[in-house]
Order: structure tokens, then C-alpha cells, then sequence
């Protein structure tokens, strides 16, 4: 029998072997976190793991070398200048949302559209106005693209009681409330999703990563179908599945809500009140949420213009396309941020301090999503290390065919978005296979990030752990079971549809 000893020798060695010729051992990470993701749909601990894994294999076998870089791991991520932009931004990006709730500015913009409504005659049940109602709602969803669940919460509790005097049914507010948000982001990456998605591309070695992601809108197609679907839905009623009972009922029985349905309504999960005894203006959230869009592309211009070729507009086009991506959303939050926080002092809403205190608050909120982003940059820097997509690309190339590449993609990333419930993590743990596979392969790699970007949002519209449909559910009042029950068969026409055109694109060698 062997002794201790020899063992942790033959497994050392086996290990060094291993890291050696890489191999096999270069997936037991990313398919470790993989595994964990599906089986405890705790992401963070997946990402963990699977890091954990693969600094243990780069240094041989050793647990305590491992450990240790696996610690060293996540400061190395903070010494890249483009993530630590990133990560700040993140953080900053809660203080703006924060700023802008309290102010009384979404509560101004909710008023606006209320009015509006009530010009074109809402509370006239007719078929014309339930179409305006429900255009409205899908286009403020859009509007909204700064955050997911500012979006959820605005639509939901503002036109709830309108879709209620109309006679909609509950699963159809749900439905156009849950599917305008995440695809309007992804398409609009202004956000916290754009910078996320960026510090990704960065650590797996694109230096100019918005070029990139702006790329990749073209063939993101399953957030351009939902988006265009729901339209199409709205403009010609046509229900399927349990919307369509759900809608008949409505109409028949004046029912919003089915028999036995348990609506989730939670009064802690909200949004930020505004502070008492001010004026609710739209403008207050309008001015810093345009000035943060447009300061983008004028902070890309400034950032690019020494590396820029040409003259005049020639070259401000050149800067554009290679200013820093990192850079620039940081630039532009915290201009925002500047702005709104002068709107608000010389209107007399909140003092200096008053407002530091909150965007501290506002910054707490965006703890988690921090971390999940140090932790996705340190497992695509492990992936790099191991050479994890090249093996894939190496062993892909004897039976998969590059046709299929974004297609598998899509459908890969769709299932760990379903059984994790979360599109980021389905990103920072396929954008790391992503790429390199499709390089290795010859495929575009604007297509392979779009299949991956895509699938992971089809994945989590389906998902009933997904946290934002739970928190449509709470925000509509809506049965959850009821919500995901009726906007299933949506996603997967539009799933289906980006399936059919990634096997099109594929074949057609794009």
C-alpha cells in the first residue's frame, strides 16, 4: 500500500504533468463552476470554486500555493486599471440611481406619463387605448435602460392600476414588464450590464472592448425579437398558451388575477422613496440620465483623439472607435452624477452632505454585483492561464463543425441562465469559452459573444429563480408561477427564431 507520502508525490507530479501539457485538466475548472452553477444556483460560489480549482492545478497540486493565488488572484484583478474603472463604476453607478430616486425625478416622470394618459383617454376601456396603454408601458420599460430593476419597478407599480381599470390580466403587465428590461440594457449597454460585459472582453484581451460590445448588437437576436414581439403582441393580440386563457378570463369573468393565484407583493422590495415634502420633477431624473448617455460618446471622442487618424469628423469617428471603453462610462457616470447632484443643491432639494450620504447608500446596494465582477475577471484571467478555450477549440474541431459554434453557444448559455437565474453569471462564465473557441475556429466572434449575451438572457426569462422575475412578480402583484407560466412561450418563439437565424448566420459563414 502506498504511503501518504507517495500519493501527494504521484499526485503532484501528475498535476505538474498536467499543467504541463494542459489538456483535459484545462476544463475541470470552468466545468466545475458550470456543475456547482446548475446544481446550487448560487453563482458566487460557483466562480469561487472553479478559481479555486485552477490555481490549484497551476501550482501543481499544492492546496496551500492554491489557496494563496487564488487570494492573490482577486487583487490581481484590481491592478489592471480597466477593471478597477469598471468596478468603480459599478459602485458609482448606485449612487446615481439613489440620487436620482430620492429626488423626486421618477416620481416626476411617472407623473408625466399618467397625465398623458389621462389625455388620451385611459379611462375608457375600448380596444384603441388598452394598444396605447400597453405601448406606453413597453416603451417606458425602454426608456429606462439605466437599470434592470428601475425599469421593473416603474412599470410595474405605475401602470398596474391602469391595466386593472382596463380589465388586462395581471400575467400580461408582468409579461411586457419583465421582457422590456434585460433586453433593452443589453441592446443599450450604457449601464452597469455594459460595463460588466467590457471588463469581461478586457480580461480576455481586447484592449478596446466597446467597439466590440457595440458590435455585437447587430446579432443579438433574441433580445431584438422579444423586444419586437412584444409589439407584435400588443398591435395584433396574439396570446398563446396560459396568456391566452389568462386574457379570455380577463374578458369574460373580469378576472386580472386567476382563481387560487397568490400575488407576490412584498412592500420591502421597492424602490427608494423620495424624500418628503419636494417637488416631483421629471427633469431630475431625465438631465442626469441623458447627460450620462451623451457624455459617453463625447468621453470615447477624448479618450481616442490622440490615437486617432484623419481630420475634422473623419478623425472624431476614428477617436470614437478607439477611445476607452472603461474610461468613458466612468467618465460619464460621474459627470452625471456631478450634474444631478447641482440640479438638486441650487433647486434646495438636498444638501451636500445629505447627498454624499446617499450616494453611500446607493453604493452599498451594489456590493454583490461588485464581487461577481472581480470574481468573473479573475476565472477568465484562470481560463487564459490553462488555455481552457484553446483545448476546447482543439477538441471541438473533431466534431463540431464552426456552422454550429454560436448555435451551441446560445443553447449552452441559455441552459445555465435557466437553471441559475442569473444572465451575469451565465456571462462571466461562458464569455470565457466564448471567445477563444471561437477564434480558434475561425468564427466571428461578434456572433459568438452575441449568442452568448443572448442565450443567457433567454435562459434567465425562463428561469423562475431568476431574481428579476421575482421581482416582476412582486412589482406587477402578479402570481410568480402565473407570470413564468405565461411568458415561457414568448421566449421561446423568440429563443427559437435566434436559434434558426445563429444556424443561418453559421451556415452562410458571416
Amino acid at each position: 500500500m502506498a504511503t501518504t507520502s507517495q500519493v501527494r508525490t504521484y499526485f503532484g507530479d501528475l498535476m505538474e504533468a498536467a499543467v504541463q501539457t494542459l489538456g483535459f485538466w484545462s476544463l475541470i475548472p470552468p466545468l466545475v463552476a458550470i456543475v456547482l452553477a446548475l446544481w446550487t444556483r448560487e453563482v458566487f460560489i460557483a466562480l469561487a470554486v472553479g478559481i479555486w480549482l485552477g490555481y490549484l492545478i497551476l501550482a501543481g497540486g499544492d492546496p496551500v500555493a492554491g489557496t494563496l493565488d487564488t487570494i492573490e488572484a482577486q487583487i490581481a484583478v484590481m491592478t489592471d486599471t480597466g477593471n478597477a474603472r469598471l468596478v468603480i463604476f459599478t459602485l458609482i453607478m448606485g449612487a446615481l440611481i439613489a440620487l436620482i430616486q430620492k429626488s423626486g425625478g421618477v416620481e416626476g416622470f411617472i407623473a408625466r406619463i399618467l397625465n398623458f394618459l389621462t389625455k388620451v383617454g385611459t379611462k375608457q376601456a375600448d380596444k384603441g387605448n388598452r394598444r396605447i396603454v400597453e405601448t406606453i408601458s413597453a416603451l417606458t420599460g425602454m426608456v429606462l435602460f439605466i437599470e434592470t430593476n428601475i425599469s421593473v419597478l416603474t412599470v410595474g407599480t405605475l401602470y398596474r392600476p391602469i391595466y386593472d381599470k382596463l380589465g388586462i390580466p395581471r400575467e400580461k403587465l408582468s409579461y411586457i414588464t419583465d421582457s422590456t428590461c434585460a433586453p433593452t440594457c443589453i441592446l443599450v449597454p450604457f449601464n452597469a450590464w455594459g460595463a460588466f460585459i467590457m471588463g469581461l472582453l478586457i480580461a480576455q484581451g481586447f484592449s478596446e472592448p466597446f467597439p466590440v460590445l457595440m458590435s455585437t448588437i447587430v446579432f443579438n437576436f433574441y433580445p431584438i425579437l422579444t423586444l419586437l414581439l412584444i409589439f407584435v403582441v400588443i398591435w395584433t393580440g396574439w396570446d398563446i398558451g396560459d396568456m391566452k386563457k389568462a386574457e379570455i378570463r380577463a374578458r369574460d369573468e373580469g378576472k386580472i388575477l386567476r382563481d387560487g393565484a397568490v400575488p407576490m407583493m412584498d412592500d420591502s422590495i421597492s424602490m427608494m422613496a423620495a424624500k418628503e415634502d419636494i417637488p416631483h420633477r421629471a427633469f431630475n431624473m431625465i438631465i442626469p440620465v441623458a447627460s450620462m448617455v451623451l457624455l459617453m460618446p463625447i468621453f470615447l471622442i477624448y479618450t481616442g483623439w490622440g490615437g486617432a487618424d484623419g481630420a475634422g469628423l473623419a478623425k472624431a469617428w476614428s477617436a470614437l472607435t478607439k477611445g476607452s471603453g472603461s474610461s468613458a462610462v466612468l467618465y460619464a457616470v460621474s459627470g452625471a452624477i456631478l450634474i444631478a447632484m447641482i440640479m438638486y443643491k441650487i433647486q434646495g432639494l438636498m444638501g451636500i452632505r445629505e447627498m454624499t450620504d446617499l450616494c453611500l447608500k446607493g453604493m452599498s446596494g451594489m456590493v454583490g454585483i461588485t464581487l461577481l465582477t472581480v470574481l468573473a475577471f479573475a476565472l477568465n484571467n484562470m481560463c487564459r492561464d490553462l488555455g481552457t478555450g484553446q483545448y476546447m477549440a482543439d477538441v471541438a474541431q473533431g466534431f463540431i463543425t464552426p456552422a454550429l459554434v454560436p448555435t451551441i453557444l446560445f443553447i449552452v448559455a441559455a441552459i445555465i441562465g435557466f437553471s441559475t437565474g442569473t444572465s451575469w453569471g451565465t456571462f462571466a462564465i461562458m464569455i470565457a469559452v466564448a471567445v477563444p473557441l471561437s477564434e480558434s475556429m475561425g468564427v466571428n466572434v461578434n456572433i459568438a459573444l452575441a449568442a452568448v449575451l443572448g442565450g443567457g438572457i433567454f435562459g434567465d426569462h425562463c428561469s423562475p429563480t431568476s431574481d428579476t422575475t421575482i421581482i416582476t412578480s412582486l412589482a406587477t402583484a402578479n402570481d410568480h408561477i402565473d407570470h413564468v407560466r405565461t411568458q415561457i412561450p414568448y421566449a421561446l418563439v423568440a429563443g427559437t427564431g435566434a436559434v434558426i437565424l445563429y444556424l443561418i448566420l453559421g451556415f452562410a459563414d458571416v
